[in-house]
């Protein structure tokens, strides 16, 4: 077999390819036996019939096509393997030469990775925020932890803004009660906003056992969106009361029997968090130096499947959140065509990333072993609310192995940037992302043994992490040797803005 590679562009090239006949005679012995085996020919038992008799009463065009066709995907594998080029997608492909006997002749058109070169990492730089904990962040967490414990007390006074109050709430239309708009013993937070308009003005200066009328849209039930008089009575005003800061407050929401064990424990807690934040920052900042430094030409079509994929996602999490697109909009302040505008940009950077990523994977020899898959899988399926034994089951029915195998060596890769490159705080001072990452991991190294020894102590029958580690291996196991690292589409998440819109 002989191939020649065109370059018709940065990201696509030409491959032409002749086969001798000789190469074709397997798939051409192949397409004998399945028509001899279909055809109904008088004398002949079915898979008996003699090639000289096929191609007299069928044709030798319809077994030449047929032992084309079933040949193309190994001569064009092959093909690629010897121009050693990293194609995206399906080709195009047109057959060129059919001389039988002689010569099958074929070109293929397809995308391809973009050649390029990645920059020193170690001339990368970026800052972050710093992670010191003040006073003011423990006393803020210790804040919000009383608020976890607060009680409510019941006030002998008008209801004030911030109030918690008990009420009765009545809807009716021309004198008429709505019936599936009453309700009873509603608790509602003056000032929150979540019931209906103009509640909060109607509660204000009311007593236990005060009435106030007012309207106001319904929000639900078979009336919704029609205005109607509500009548609104309080049976009780609640204020919230804060146990105090002291040791018996840290013996209560703690296994610490002193106020100030409980601080320092909240400090501790509190770097940990602000240097995982460090870290993460800096690995994001670092790739997206990386990115910047490199000018890549972008294959259009693979660009264009990158979008619609954004598009779908988008959709489907809209039709999830129970929200129109023309809502979400309003929401993030923004025209569709501004929104198409980023979304294109937002897909056209997120493949410069996948191929920034996957190009420093390739040339660090980078590879992904089971723990690391067996963590990725742990990882998703808590995000994704599902056991992780079920999400690895997915991937494998999903024939989807190879996705998680490279998010595994990017993750890997974005890592290497963030502890090549020269990262420092807004205060000046260096950080050792690798030092940092090590300490963390050790830290919940510690807690997962901590937690294991616990279960150890408790009932049997617990499930281990170990366990668990073993078990989303073994369910994975042989799938990973055998799945190439593949190009995956980055997902462009709008969770987090339609929660905001909706909040």
């Amino acid at each position: 077999m002989k191939t020649d590679v065109e370059e018709l562009s940065p990201t696509r090239v030409r491959l032409s390819v002749e086969v001798t006949f000789e190469e074709l005679k397997p798939s051409l012995d192949k397409a004998y036996k399945e028509v001899a085996q279909q055809a109904r020919i008088p004398g002949f038992r079915p898979g008996k019939v003699p090639p000289r008799v096929i191609d007299m009463r069928i044709g030798r065009g319809a077994v030449l096509n047929e032992a084309v066709n079933d040949a193309l995907p190994e001569f064009y594998t092959k093909a690629v393997q010897e121009a050693d080029v990293f194609v995206l997608g399906q080709p195009d492909v047109e057959i060129t030469k059919l001389d039988d006997g002689k010569e099958l002749a074929f070109t293929a058109e397809v995308e391809v990775r973009p050649k390029f070169e990645l920059p020193d990492l170690a001339t990368l730089s970026v800052t972050v925020d710093n992670a010191e904990v003040s006073d003011e962040d423990v006393d803020e967490y210790l804040n919000n932890l009383r608020e976890r414990f607060a009680s409510l007390k019941t006030a002998q006074r008008p209801a004030e803004d911030g109030d918690f109050t008990t009420i009765d709430l009545s809807a009716s239309a021309d004198g008429e009660l709505i019936e599936d708009a009453q309700a009873t013993s509603q608790s509602y937070q003056i000032g929150s906003g979540t019931m209906l308009d103009g509640l909060d003005d109607a509660l204000t200066g009311l007593s236990a056992g005060d009435t106030a009328t007012f309207k106001s849209e319904l929000a639900g039930g078979a009336a919704e969106g029609q205005e109607a008089d509500i009548t609104v009575t309080v049976q009780a005003v609640k204020v919230k009361e804060l146990p105090e800061l002291d040791d018996d407050f840290a013996q209560l929401a703690s296994e610490f029997d002193t106020l100030d064990e409980l601080k320092d424990d909240t400090r501790k807690q509190l770097e940990r968090v602000k240097k995982l934040q460090q870290t993460t920052q800096a690995r994001d900042k670092s790739v997206e130096a990386l990115v910047d430094a490199v000018d890549i030409p972008l294959p259009e079509k693979f660009v264009e499947h990158e979008l619609l994929h954004a598009r779908e996602n988008i959709d489907n999490q809209l039709v999830q959140m129970r929200m129109s697109k023309e809502d979400y909009l309003t929401s993030i302040e923004k025209t569709e065509e501004e929104f198409d505008a980023d979304l294109v940009e937002q897909s056209q950077r997120s493949v410069k990333v996948s191929f920034v990523l996957d190009e420093l994977a390739r040339k660090e020899n980078l590879q992904v072993n089971q723990a690391e898959l067996s963590y990725f899988v742990a990882d998703q399926a808590q995000r994704m609310g599902v056991s992780p034994d079920y999400f690895a089951q997915q991937l494998v029915q999903n024939n989807q192995i190879n996705i998680a195998v490279t998010e595994v060596l990017r993750g890997k890769a974005a890592t290497i940037v963030a502890e090549t490159a020269a990262v420092t705080d807004e205060a000046g001072n260096a950080i050792d992302v690798k030092a940092e990452i090590e300490s963390l991991n050790a830290d919940v190294d510690a807690m997962l043994a901590a937690q294991a020894a616990e279960q150890a102590a408790g009932a049997e029958g617990d499930i281990e992490v170990s366990d668990l580690s073993i078990d989303v291996a073994g369910t994975i196991a042989g799938e990973v040797d055998e799945d190439e690292a593949d190009e995956d589409e980055a997902d462009e998440d709008v969770e987090d803005d339609v929660e905001d819109a909706k909040d």
